[in-house]
């Protein structure tokens, strides 16, 4: 069993208080599907009580952090060499607001510009993902790994399909381009909605590899720390270490970056069947 440090400990107690609520409110919302409008105006409910605990308890763990989340601006404009919180009280809310069970809470802390702690609670299956820089990536305190496999016929790959106003027309292209030039390649491509679980399901083993183009920071910080401590690898699409900046993320495991990296290259510039 893996011995807890204190940051980790500020996490797990933080995110579990919002937990608390926020499960309360998923029922709620299971039971409130009348109209997308009263739907939607509870979701922005449960997202902001779900934010308030979740900075009131840091705030009380680590006084003084600053804190990055959905209503800060870009994160050139607000790191500082100091430490910060990047917080997702709820990621996968399209979920959330549809009754669908599948939704996390991500934290990560990022000092001197470098990711030092993360975690990841998925609370209706009471899984927490956590992980510090050197120290290695766990699930409840049992230390986890990336998979081992080494064929894309064999891998099993999580992405985000593109979402009408958030990515570029351009984006929206490449992706499909990539998702039908892939597909007949490997096992199976899923979409659930959550980059955070499908970046600390790369880091378990579950899913090989991931990709995303146009994500935020704070949906992907806690998730890239999580893979790399679990031996696996993260670059944006042009194998650079710019994803915080950029948004647009490839993880996989040791064996499989470098492939899935050409495939997704070979299916960008491929023609969509029409």
């Amino acid at each position: 069993m893996a011995l807890r440090s204190a940051i980790i400990n500020v996490i797990f107690k933080a995110a579990s208080k919002a937990a608390r609520r926020m499960l309360r409110d998923f029922g709620e919302m299971e039971n409130l599907q009348v109209s997308l409008k009263s739907s939607a105006d509870f979701l922005s409910q449960a997202d902001l009580s779900a934010k308030r605990t979740l900075m009131d308890e840091l705030k009380t763990g680590r006084p003084g952090w600053d804190i990055i989340s959905k209503e800060t601006k870009r994160i050139e404009e607000n790191l500082t060499d100091g430490a910060t919180w990047i917080i997702d009280p709820l990621d996968g809310n399209t979920n959330f607001l549809h009754g669908v069970p599948h939704f996390a809470i991500s934290v990560a802390v990022l000092e001197n510009k470098k990711l030092t702690a993360a975690g990841i609670l998925d609370p209706l299956r009471d899984e927490f993902f956590f992980a510090e820089l050197g120290k290695g990536a766990f699930l409840n305190d049992r230390r986890i790994r990336v998979s081992g496999r080494k064929r894309i016929e064999n891998a099993l790959f999580a992405t985000g399909i593109p979402i009408i106003g958030r990515n570029t027309a351009e984006q929206e292209i490449s992706s499909i381009n990539q998702l039908e030039y892939i597909m007949p390649r490997c096992m199976g491509i899923r979409q659930f909605g959550s980059a955070a679980l499908d970046m600390a399901w790369v880091a378990a083993g579950r899913f090989d590899g991931f990709w995303e183009y146009g994500l935020q920071l704070w949906d992907i910080a806690a998730g890239t720390l999580l893979v790399r401590e679990a031996g696996g690898f993260v670059s944006d699409f042009s194998s650079k270490d710019t994803i915080l900046e950029n948004g647009d993320i490839v993880a996989a495991n040791a064996g499989l970056h470098v492939p899935l990296l050409k495939l997704l290259r070979e299916g960008e510039k491929a023609q969509t069947k029409v």
